[in-house]
């Protein structure tokens, strides 16, 4: 089995704001390595937890990580767009709280055959988060048109070498597929100008971003899991959703204020919470997180 290991971000913030009864059941939607799953059970002793992931490699090591909780625990693999039929073909009905915590993790990025990372010049264009999708960054960065290469890099990844990007992208294909990461990376090199390759990070980033984005529809994915979620939390029940880039949040802040102005949503978090410095020193991966916290009103 594949170490699974996962360092959990502003797990006390967390629990503090998204457990207010401490019989209920809650969701952790994306389970991972089950970092925050396994501290709810710990620190609350009544109270059960689902865990969902659509990663089959992260639910097995999470099963074993959680085993000790026994009957407390139940897990399921499944994409969270789909939570209301998960949890209801799991005869669950109505939950006292639901956690996203979006983005890909760390054990993801550190497998070189998943492709995610570019740091790894000889890893598979895969991107998956569900191994059993059909479509892989491989199959969208050789096959679709240039200009959908160019509006996914520009609005996924936010990138302003978008279109120079997608040109390069197609004249390489032209020669020879582009398998691999370091492939991928070669051709983004030379389609970024030296001059805005000197600043701003990796010339890569940007566009793996949007690759993994778009392969995995994560946008699509977080607005009807955001939706789901909120169906299924019975009144007073709190959704905690943490993100790490701008795109996601703001989706989030958008729902959030949405469900507000309905008076259907009391937020907990006016605005975000982050990780303070001692976190982030030690998992780095914490900077760029965005803790938002809402409490459903009624039904």
């Amino acid at each position: 089995m594949v170490k699974f290991e996962h360092q959990s971000v502003m797990p006390d913030a967390v629990l503090d704001l998204l457990v207010t009864d401490q019989t209920g059941v809650y969701v952790d939607a994306t389970l991972g390595a089950g970092g925050h799953a396994a501290l709810m059970l710990k620190t609350y002793p009544k109270i059960k937890v689902i865990g969902i992931d659509q990663d089959s490699q992260a639910l097995e090591y999470a099963k074993g990580q959680l085993a000790f909780y026994g009957a407390r625990c139940r897990v399921a693999k499944g994409n969270f767009r789909y939570l209301e039929a998960l949890l209801r073909s799991m005869g669950v009905t109505g939950v006292q709280g639901v956690l996203f915590d979006l983005g890909v993790s760390s054990p993801q990025l550190d497998q070189r055959d998943r492709g995610f990372s570019y740091q790894y010049e000889d890893a598979p264009l895969d991107m998956r988060m569900d191994t059993d999708n059909p479509i892989s960054a491989f199959r969208l960065v050789n096959q679709k048109p240039e200009r959908e290469l160019a509006e996914a890099i520009r609005t996924f990844g936010e990138e302003r070498w978008a279109a120079r990007i997608a040109e390069f992208i197609v004249k390489a294909r032209q020669q020879e597929p582009i398998r691999t990461s370091g492939q991928l990376v070669q051709v983004i090199r030379a389609a970024v100008p030296q001059a805005a390759r000197r600043g701003g990070g990796h010339p890569a980033r940007r566009t793996f971003q949007a690759l993994r984005i778009w392969v995995n529809d994560e946008l699509g994915a977080l607005s009807d899991g955001l939706d789901e979620g909120w169906k299924m939390l019975t009144p007073n029940g709190r959704m905690a959703v943490l993100s790490f880039h701008s795109l996601e949040d703001r989706i989030v802040k958008k729902r959030f204020r949405e469900w507000g102005d309905t008076d259907r949503a009391r937020l907990m978090t006016k605005h975000p919470r982050t990780a303070d410095e001692a976190e982030v020193k030690a998992n780095p991966r914490a900077r760029s997180a965005k803790l938002r916290i809402a409490e459903k009103i009624g039904h």
